[in-house]
């Protein structure tokens, strides 16, 4: 290899940014090395990376993927809306990334269409600062998050009593001095909280023989790069690897006499946490049941569900979708190498707690002093008005003169999630009240005949109430994937008419399946 053909993190961002016309930032070059996407040379204490090997991802990459979706789900896939120049850290900015929530869109779509630009595909403006928007399937909040950040006031509803915390913590102000103050008190406790001394022993031997079997038989970024260019066979190493270190943690497992779970279990927190991890969060939660100020026991409380998502007796790929306990190590399809199942809560809330103060320094900075409302309630029935004057008299009187201008919601897809399983873990700590029974659309209804026909009048109900709160000429885009073409129903039923719609790609999905995605934004209004 010629030096020439070298490049450094700052240059080859330099050349990127001129190939594709658009800004390539040292982090996006430094994300495809550490992901094995282009080979690292080592040259000293710096990187240096070949330009041939950038110039072919980006050739394989930049065209084909769009080509090759195009194909698949058709020409009319507006590729401007995949946001595919952004990084993971863009999409999840400051407080939208809380708390995981699955299924939910990036903060970007939103801005995209609430924000004063047009472009070639928006051609206008369809809200303005001081306007109120409404979000009929709240879920984790990401629709009042940015109309916060462009002064328009927000109301969010949702029949899931953990989803409105989740929003509504983002969006609360705080003493952050305070809070600091009362995470770490809790932090202290938790840290002088021994349940068995032993296990803190085992986790570090573990840790400790898992790490230096991954640096041997797993380097990164050179395994990665080498499944890349194909010269592993994954599944046959991952089987062979697994099974080899499945051995050393077994005898670890005899060797400390370490306590598992009850597969037999009923209660979520029995069947999916090891037994040393249900007695700290049990301990955490009746520290956090001690704090004085609502607020800070609210985005607390919120840390620790983020903390015991993360803590689940599951595989990393699975955190979305659990499937079976996972109890022992195993080869991580995610990280591409050997991973291990969790023992101690401890070092997850800390991480937590301190990103949480982070993100909200961050929002603190960005709000603006406009008016949100998070209402637990049915959308297909609730008297919006009436909750607003129960909540906030101020708020109350700018709807009562101007209405709400418009919608900007992704409502749950046909049979694909259940809303309320997803947070199984929180509902079973908190003890907040489920409400399966209202969630439109759920996977265990399945995507038969019936189904179907419910989600039809589920969605067009929503509408027709919404429809008694809005402003005159008011726009509604609908974020769905309606593979079933549902959504024409669903708007005569309404009382509307679809306007235009706008296909995307979505490239970043939680789950193993990458496959071609797309869903459609559907642009409502009154007929």
């Amino acid at each position: 290899m010629q030096q020439e053909k070298l490049l450094t993190i700052k240059e080859a961002s330099q050349w990127a940014t001129n190939l594709l016309k658009r800004d390539v930032s040292e982090s996006n070059i430094s994300y495809l090395v550490q992901y094995g996407k282009v080979k690292k040379h080592n040259g000293g204490s710096s990187v240096f990376i070949d330009i041939d090997d950038l110039k072919k991802y980006y050739d394989s990459y930049q065209g084909k993927r769009e080509t090759d979706w195009k194909i698949k789900l058709g020409n009319d896939l507006n590729w401007a809306l995949s946001f595919d120049n952004l990084r993971e850290i863009d999409t999840t900015k400051h407080v939208h990334r809380l708390h995981p929530y699955k299924g939910k869109f990036i903060p970007q779509l939103v801005q995209y269409f609430v924000d004063d630009h047009t472009d070639n595909f928006k051609k206008e403006v369809y809200f303005k600062t001081g306007n109120v928007i409404l979000d009929p399937f709240s879920g984790s909040g990401t629709t009042l998050v940015q109309a916060q950040e462009m002064g328009i006031h927000s109301i969010g509803i949702d029949v899931s009593n953990f989803n409105c915390i989740m929003a509504e913590v983002k969006l609360l102000n705080y003493d952050l001095i305070k809070l600091e103050e009362e995470i770490k008190k809790i932090k202290q406790t938790i840290q002088n909280y021994e349940v068995d001394n032993k296990i803190m022993i085992f986790e570090n031997e573990l840790s400790a023989k898992i790490t230096s079997f991954n640096t041997k038989y797993f380097p990164s970024p050179q395994f990665k790069y080498d499944l890349q260019q194909k010269h592993i066979n994954e599944n046959k190493y991952a089987i062979e690897k697994e099974s080899e270190f499945l051995k050393i943690y077994n005898g670890l497992i005899k060797k400390y006499n370490i306590e598992l779970n009850n597969f037999s279990a009923k209660s979520f927190l029995d069947k999916w946490y090891i037994g040393n991890i249900r007695k700290e969060i049990r301990f955490a939660f009746e520290q956090i049941k001690k704090i004085k100020d609502r607020k800070n026991k609210k985005i607390i409380a919120i840390v620790l569900s983020r903390t015991i998502r993360s803590c689940r007796a599951t595989t990393h790929s699975d955190l979305a979708t659990l499937k079976e306990p996972q109890i022992t190590t195993y080869y991580c399809w995610k990280h591409k190498k050997i991973c291990k199942p969790l023992f101690s809560i401890k070092d997850w809330f800390d991480r937590y707690a301190t990103d949480t103060v982070y993100r909200l320094k961050i929002f603190t900075k960005l709000k603006t002093n406009s008016h949100f409302t998070v209402i637990p309630a049915d959308s297909r029935t609730v008297d919006i008005f009436k909750e607003i004057e129960k909540r906030n008299k101020e708020f109350y009187k700018i709807l009562k003169k101007q209405k709400i201008s418009g919608i900007f919601t992704s409502p749950p897809y046909v049979g694909q999630i259940d809303y309320h399983e997803q947070h199984a873990y929180a509902y079973d700590l908190f003890g907040f009240k489920r409400n399966d029974d209202m969630e439109i659309g759920p996977l265990y209804k399945g995507q038969g005949k019936e189904a179907k026909e419910s989600y039809i009048d589920g969605i067009s109900k929503v509408l027709l109430n919404s429809k008694r709160f809005l402003a005159d000429g008011f726009n509604i885009f609908l974020v769905a994937n309606d593979k079933y073409n549902l959504y024409p129903t669903i708007a005569e039923r309404a009382g509307m008419k679809i306007v235009n719609q706008y296909k995307r790609p979505v490239l970043n999905r939680t789950e193993r399946d990458k496959s071609p995605y797309s869903e459609i934004i559907f642009h409502l209004k009154n007929i």
